[in-house]
């Protein structure tokens, strides 16, 4: 069969062939294995944090790209882990390409003082951010995704 038959195939079918092609047993760990989900720059969404700034409590971000209407969002680490159940800091950018973004960090952090700086979509559309949880890892106004990449950061306080 050539290459471009089995891209006509349903992607059901090529599941199931996958499957089919599995030693014993590995059929319910493929089935129960989820997608690693990394963190980074997508192709349409992205953060610039190289010559990102700081005065004081306000950090100030080269570039933001997002492909519709969201939240650049800093969440604080506690006990040396990202902490998504709460956030430090959000500002609205609207879809496009956003240059020198601002957010404010409420308390102002320390130097080298750790956060993750990432997307979140305006699903509503309301210029209002929505961190209200919908079940026990997302919120209303939804991290951005590409793929399995979520679109932030790391980021120590200059």
């Amino acid at each position: 069969m050539s290459l471009s038959r089995h891209a006509a195939l349903p992607a059901f079918v090529l599941t199931a062939l996958a499957l089919a092609a599995l030693p014993a047993g590995a059929e319910e760990a493929a089935a129960d294995a989820v997608p690693q989900i990394t963190m980074g720059n997508g192709e349409q969404n992205w953060i610039i944090t190289d010559g990102a700034t700081r005065d004081g409590a306000t950090f100030t971000f080269p570039e933001v790209r997002i492909d519709a209407n969201g939240w650049l969002v800093m969440h604080p680490f506690k006990d040396g882990k990202p902490d998504g159940s709460v956030y430090v800091g959000s500002t609205y950018v609207a879809a496009g390409t956003s240059t020198d973004v601002d957010i404010i960090v409420d308390p102002e952090p320390s130097p080298g003082e750790m956060f993750i700086v990432m997307l979140h979509s305006d699903v509503d559309d309301d210029k209002e951010f929505d961190f209200v949880f919908v079940n026990e890892r997302e919120v209303e106004d939804k991290a951005v995704f590409e793929g399995t990449t979520m679109i932030g950061h790391p980021y120590a306080a200059p």
